[in-house]
């Protein structure tokens, strides 16, 4: 079971990511002394659990479910650290169910017939139901999740499935709809404080032999992100640190020592990946350059591709900038050449000069709606013939098709321009491009009342 996916707080499995499956599994046992502390401080009632107030205030689904309720097969979403593999062990609690523990990562079909040839069994001899906590549902493939939907429909596992990911996009619609979805959410930074002060005094955990100061405490809470296994790592860290010198008290030194950098959360593959990304380019859009660059910061921290970041770039210069400052696209293209010739970490400086440009440049999306309004039409069938006099002509017997004859050539004229009808007959006077008065266009639009009428032979 990976690390970075197991809930609030591991449990044991066997090498093949399956828990003990005999009926006479003894009960969890205490975590043993040595193990770290996210797993000794594993929440062992609801009443332990820290954050999720959603789901578990009174009447709330998961609280049904965690106190004997109807059974039903849930789908547990969010980030690392917020309790996913907790809430699925408590659920298991629930009237003696069975738990069965399998990662996605290292288990498959063979191992979910298995499974499920086991629950029959305790079902049909013992009416005694199953827990199967599948962590990282997200990573089975279609053929794995559609193994599930059997059991998941007659009831013979109650599943309880995780996933940091979007189920939307990651889960297949038939196993989806069978699933009661919850969102966890990251814990707050109070609830965090709550779980770092708990470790601290409670006998799982340090037993009071550090005290923790307010500044590491603070350091803590903004390191772990509302990750709690992150919180709490990171204070073990810290306290191992004070104690190999003798020392009783936490300060943010210790933590500073014991976390040489943030370790920033996100998934080059999944929802964090995605809504950093929309939080860059949106902030572009709406003209802030430092929250932009906060953005930047963060994929480039994590180790986002340098690539990626140029090509959103470049896409947004023509997307959300376009003609309102024709030097944005070269910026953007720019930077993308330096990432390509540079490479990281000196292109994290074109990268932030290309991001400071878009971000600071008026604003136009006119050429991205002109070019999907025009491909719309075409899909919608506007595709009336090319007038003759604007066919190719440079072929034997052209001429005797008409094509060509009449093209009148601007550069004839003084002005450069002339009335000479260019689209097919149906889309005559159809404007797609509607610059607006925003920077650089201010200029075209202007530029471009004066040609349309030239072109059209419109009285001005």
């Amino acid at each position: 079971m990976a690390a970075e996916d197991e809930g609030l707080f591991a449990l044991p499995t066997a090498d093949n990511g399956l828990l003990p499956a005999s009926d006479d599994t003894p009960p969890a046992e205490p975590a043993r002394a040595g193990a770290p502390l996210a797993v000794r401080m594993r929440p062992r009632t609801l009443a332990e659990v820290v954050g999720q107030a959603h789901l578990l205030r009174p009447g709330a689904p998961l609280r049904r479910l965690a106190e004997g309720g109807e059974a039903a097969s849930v789908l547990l979403h969010g980030p690392p650290g917020t309790g996913k593999t907790t809430l699925a062990r408590l659920l298991a609690d629930v009237a003696s169910r069975h738990f069965v523990a399998l990662s996605a990562l290292s288990s498959g079909v063979r191992e979910l017939r298995d499974v499920m040839n086991d629950a029959r069994r305790r079902r049909d001899r013992q009416n005694r139901r199953t827990v199967l906590f599948i962590d990282e549902v997200h990573r089975f493939s279609k053929t794995q999740q559609d193994a599930l939907l059997g059991a998941v429909e007659d009831g013979l596992v109650l599943l309880v499935a995780a996933t940091t990911e979007n189920p939307s996009f990651s889960v297949v619609s038939p196993l989806l709809s069978r699933l009661l979805v919850l969102r966890l959410r990251s814990l707050a930074e109070d609830e965090v404080r709550e779980l770092l002060r708990r470790a601290v005094k409670d006998e799982r955990g340090l037993g009071g032999a550090v005290t923790l100061s307010s500044e590491a405490e603070d350091a803590l809470v903004r390191l772990a992100a509302g990750d709690a296994r992150s919180a709490l790592t990171a204070l073990e860290a810290s306290a191992d640190g004070v104690a190999g010198t003798g020392g009783t008290v936490v300060g943010v030194s210790a933590v500073e020592r014991a976390v040489a950098e943030t370790a920033v959360r996100y998934d080059r593959q999944g929802d964090q990946h995605h809504d950093v990304v929309s939080a860059f380019i949106k902030s572009i859009r709406g003209s802030d350059p430092d929250a932009a660059l906060h953005y930047l910061a963060r994929m480039l921290v994590a180790g986002e591709d340098p690539r990626f970041i140029a090509r959103r770039l470049v896409v947004h210069a023509s997307e959300d900038v376009g003609l309102a400052d024709p030097t944005a696209l070269q910026a953007a293209v720019a930077a993308a050449q330096t990432v390509q010739l540079i490479g990281m970490p000196e292109a994290r400086l074109a990268l932030a000069q290309a991001t400071v440009h878009l971000a600071v440049a008026p604003k136009s999306n006119t050429v991205i709606v002109a070019v999907d309004e025009a491909m719309a039409d075409v899909r919608a069938g506007a595709v009336g013939e090319i007038p003759a006099h604007l066919r190719y002509s440079r072929y034997a017997g052209a001429r005797e098709q008409g094509n060509g004859i009449g093209y009148r050539y601007p550069h004839r004229t003084p002005e450069g321009v002339l009335e000479q009808q260019y689209p097919p007959d149906d889309l005559v006077g159809t404007d797609y491009y509607r610059p607006t008065l925003h920077g650089e266009e201010r200029v075209l639009h202007e530029r471009l009342v004066r040609l349309r009428r030239a072109v059209r032979g419109e009285e001005g």
